[in-house]
């Protein structure tokens, strides 16, 4: 690289500082460290490697960009006004991290074209390129060139600390993920100081021993830094570029300090770190002749875009892959009924993991972009089918071992990618290593589908660490997110088209291990989609009996025992009480009634509260599970017909 165009790298990237530290500083709040560390990477990245089209944002084959170091955002967003994305203009940098915004503190998927994924937990962004990784992998296979591009992931010191990286880099080094390449901002400071206080790991050596390439260099050197990302660009492995760089670079008097970190420089030191790299003082301005450099490369993206989009129109696949890309409503045909009709016909029980499994076995014959998987408990969870394939051009299946985070993070990866509706398995109880992964999926509104068997304590005899008892309250808190806990194979299948049919909302499948009866006999209108419904009535009834999942047989039992003491009730259901909530009022009152509320479920008790008056009862459990068998274990939580019909007959005026 000749000593002219290293001079204009450096106008170029000490432009992406200047707009940075103007911004933090307007703002009073952000991370100027990050940015100005790492701003000569990423104008290497973006001006020789990128592929990018600011004129249309989101076409298939773009390189995807992902900045996991997500409180660095001012370098996202200064690459992005500098390159010319239309949505991102000045006054959109003057209003970093205000409300309104689109300049949020961490980048958040929707409100820029030129953010891939919402960052901001440290290492998800790392475990989003995974997935996309992934799902650029499989698409090639099955269209060839057509998707042919690279996940960039632009990592700190905290992303590789936290635990779902080792998650990521594991996974993403057996898969042989070529085309993913991680720009490492090796500053070797966190927020308490030098990470020598907290961390001694050789990342070199870490990722290597997890099969990847890995290369050291400066971070501020331009040569090193386009070598290596042009070496990173022929590797068959995936590749860490460790760039040593110095945070806060070019501030007089906190480069290399933690205190360049997370909080504005000041005005003074502002001023004297923009003269010590000969920027210009006044805020928000960009000298003309750099500007122009930067604005140049939307014409080699434009080139890059109309050359693939000619290839588009001339290739065989270009139908299959419009198709794989479009979101489809699922509707159902003369198959569908024909299927529920053969379940209604079924007179054994069936635990609704098993009921799960033989809907996917329906719905992946409809569905043709579906891609599942499980975190190593596939033969439980009973996501794999006759027609998923591990191999080749119709991979649809992915075994991502014991890493429920990293399955999770990259299932929002292949989301966002575009082209699959994931879905993934594990039990109930370890949705808590999903949770950060799951609460971005719903803050992004992707169709992704959590499958979580092992739902309360029918598992029995594992004991109390793999009991579900907080986890549903706690899943059903998480906004847009619709939680379903089915009641049998008829529920089941409902709760998996509504899923299907979620296009901007992630769905919760929460499932039992043991065998359930089946209770609706009618099928031909989805009575899930209301979130509840009237199961079993009864005129001139005493009591509502409210239950979800294994608990409304148990309902359904205790309705025929109270009938017999001459005591009508109601059997209401309710698999998801997302979509119950929503409805309105009049609709509300008549499923729950004005009677007594006895409401049951094999949980804690939190989520019920807002349905339940004074005099109502909750049957619920509030402690931690037994180790047991189920039906032993039901019987001394109190969840059994007898015990319950007491206690309704001793404490409800009938």
């Amino acid at each position: 690289m000749n000593k002219f165009e290293q001079e204009k790298l450096q106008y170029m990237s000490n432009a992406v500082r200047g707009l940075s530290i103007d911004a933090v500083e307007k703002a009073n709040s952000g991370h100027p460290g990050m940015p100005l560390g790492m701003a000569d990477v990423a104008t290497v990245l973006f001006s020789k490697y990128l592929k990018f089209d600011p004129y249309k944002p989101d076409w298939l084959n773009r390189d995807r960009f992902v900045l996991s170091a997500g409180h660095g955002s001012m370098l996202l967003y200064a690459l992005s006004y500098l390159v010319g994305y239309r949505d991102c203009n000045l006054n959109q940098l003057k209003n970093f991290r205000q409300l309104g915004s689109k300049t949020a503190g961490h980048p958040e998927y929707g409100l820029l074209k030129s953010i891939e994924t919402t960052t901001g937990p440290l290492g998800q962004g790392l475990a989003n390129g995974v997935g996309m990784a992934l799902a650029e992998k499989i698409l090639n296979k099955k269209f060839g060139k057509l998707i042919d591009h690279k996940t960039w992931v632009i990592v700190g010191d905290g992303c590789l600390m936290e635990g779902i990286s080792q998650e990521a880099i594991s996974f993403a080094g057996h898969q042989q993920l070529n085309k993913l390449i991680v720009l490492f901002d090796d500053n070797k400071i966190s927020i308490d100081g030098s990470t020598e206080i907290t961390c001694s790991d050789d990342q070199e050596k870490r990722f290597r021993a997890s099969n990847w390439n890995t290369i050291k260099i400066s971070g501020h050197d331009f040569s090193e830094i386009d070598n290596a990302i042009k070496q990173a660009t022929k590797s068959s492995k995936p590749t860490l570029i460790c760039c040593r760089t110095v945070i806060g670079y070019g501030s007089p008097n906190k480069s290399g300090k933690e205190s360049s970190h997370g909080a504005p420089l000041g005005n003074i030191e502002a001023k004297l770190t923009k003269k010590n790299l000969n920027l210009i003082e006044k805020s928000f301005v960009v000298p003309d002749k750099i500007l122009k450099n930067w604005r140049g490369l939307k014409t080699k993206g434009q080139k890059n875009r109309e050359k693939w989009e000619i290839q588009l129109k001339n290739s065989q696949h270009r139908k299959d892959l419009l198709k794989q890309m479009k979101k489809i409503k699922f509707e159902r045909s003369n198959d569908a009924i024909l299927f529920l009709k053969n379940i209604s016909k079924n007179i054994k029980n069936e635990a609704t993991r098993k009921s799960s499994q033989n809907a996917l076995e329906f719905f992946n014959n409809k569905v043709e972009n579906l891609i599942g998987g499980s975190a190593d408990l596939t033969g439980s969870n009973l996501t794999k089918t006759s027609s998923s394939n591990l191999h080749g051009k119709n991979t649809n299946y992915i075994h991502y071992g014991v890493r429920e985070h990293l399955m999770s993070g990259a299932m929002n990866g292949l989301a966002v990618h575009g082209g699959f509706i994931p879905y993934g398995g594990t039990f109930l109880v370890f949705s808590d290593y999903c949770k950060n992964s799951i609460r971005l999926s719903a803050m992004m509104k992707q169709q992704i589908i959590y499958v979580f068997t092992h739902d309360s304590i029918g598992l029995g005899e594992d004991g109390p660490t793999h009991q579900p008892i907080e986890h549903l309250p706690a899943l059903r808190a998480i906004p847009n997110l619709n939680v379903f806990r089915p009641c049998d194979a008829i529920e089941t299948f409902e709760a998996w088209e509504i899923a299907l049919n979620s296009k901007s909302t992630p769905t919760v499948l929460a499932l039992s291990r043991q065998k359930l009866p089946l209770l609706r006999k009618k099928f031909k209108t989805n009575l899930s989609i209301k979130g509840g419904y009237i199961l079993d009535e009864h005129k001139n009834n005493k009591i509502t009996l409210i239950a979800t999942g294994s608990e409304v047989s148990l309902g359904s039992n205790i309705q025929n025992s109270l009938l017999k003491k001459k005591i009508k009730s109601n059997l209401v259901s309710i698999p998801c009480l997302e979509l119950f909530d929503k409805q309105d009022k009049k609709y509300k009152e008549k499923v729950l009634g004005n009677k007594t509320r006895v409401i049951i479920e094999a949980s804690s008790t939190q989520s019920w509260y807002k349905f339940a008056r004074e005099n109502d009862l909750i049957f619920g459990i509030d402690k931690f599970g037994e180790s047991g068998k189920a039906e032993d274990l039901f019987d001394y939580f109190g969840l059994t017909t007898e015990k319950v019909v007491n206690k309704i007959i001793k404490k409800v005026k009938l």
